[in-house]
């Protein structure tokens, strides 16, 4: 198959993560067309249409004409620019895909798309994380994946030097609930000296993997679910702390087939508090719990696993 992803910018970095494990695991192509760059992250770039001459506009026409697959992201569709050429020529006979990961404006009015998706009678419909399957009826969870096998997204053990590292990489803090940590940090400082906020902010990712790398804990949000800067930390083999709620954390647990799952629940920032300071002081915990990090994304939440699912989804459409 020859699969064609369209963004305006790769929302956070999964088009790029997504492409390359179907070349690292299958014989189907896979292409990813952006159109926007956006904080300092430097994600990957294929077919990034400013950065596109001549030859590569023409590359971008050929691309487009013999795909099988149209996979648009976010709020993507055929008729978003590409430069000079937008996908709406190029559909006749494809198959075609929309994927959502959360962006505000899906959040904020997804009757919108529900909408569009039903009068256009799309059907063929992803969500990154499970709280979007409320959002979008008839769409099915697509984990996000990270190349866990990878040095950046493997462990590292540093010497111990005495501080205890959290690490937080909220790419929009009113979203992650940075207040809630900086006020439990600051809480905490008195009785925690040994506690130190690595708050990793809008850098290039290959930096913000490395600062993650090199701490003891991570904080995602409390909004219900997780990021991707859960499974990055997962994989890591840090203790990760994230608000899942019940329906969430069911949902994983009936995707994987699993009964327990590695994240250090809290809700609120009272549930917070307790847990970076359970971690801060019991060194066997945070090792103990960072262990089972590791393992399961070595074993369950694998990069193999995910994008196994994500063809026989594309093999169903064409």
């Amino acid at each position: 198959m020859r699969i064609v992803m369209i963004a305006e910018n790769d929302p956070a970095g999964v088009g790029s993560l997504l492409k390359n494990a179907l070349h690292r695991h299958t014989g189907h192509a896979c292409r990813l067309v952006t159109t926007q760059t956006r904080y300092t992250h430097a994600w990957e770039k294929d077919l990034h249409v400013p950065d596109l001459d001549a030859v590569g506009r023409e590359e971008l026409e050929a691309v487009l004409e013999a795909a099988d697959i149209f996979h648009f992201h976010m709020l993507a569709d055929e008729h978003m620019p590409l430069g000079h050429v937008t996908a709406a020529p190029f559909l006749a006979g494809k198959a075609i895909v929309h994927h959502h990961h959360g962006h505000h404006v899906f959040r904020a009015n997804p009757e919108i798309f529900q909408k569009k998706y039903r009068d256009l009678g799309r059907r063929n419909l992803l969500v990154s994380t499970p709280d979007l399957l409320g959002k979008l009826p008839g769409a099915r969870w697509q984990p996000n994946l990270v190349p866990e096998h990878l040095p950046a997204y493997s462990p590292a053990p540093r010497t111990p030097d005495g501080k205890v590292r959290l690490a937080h990489s909220p790419t929009r803090k009113d979203l992650k609930n940075t207040d809630d940590l900086l006020a439990v940090c600051r809480a905490l400082a008195g009785e925690l000296p040994q506690l130190e906020l690595e708050l990793i902010d809008d850098v290039p990712h290959v930096q913000c993997l490395a600062r993650k790398q090199a701490c003891d804990i991570a904080f995602d949000h409390m909004q219900g679910y997780y990021g991707m800067a859960s499974l990055e930390a997962l994989s890591q083999g840090l203790a990760v702390i994230a608000g899942l709620d019940d329906w969430n954390s069911a949902t994983i647990r009936d995707y994987f087939g699993c009964d327990a799952l590695p994240w250090v629940i809290a809700r609120d920032r009272d549930q917070l508090a307790d847990a970076v300071r359970r971690l801060v002081l019991d060194p066997g915990r945070r090792a103990a719990i960072g262990a089972a990090s590791r393992r399961f994304m070595e074993s369950v939440w694998t990069e193999a696993r995910l994008i196994a699912d994500l063809v026989r989804f594309y093999e169903n459409l064409v």
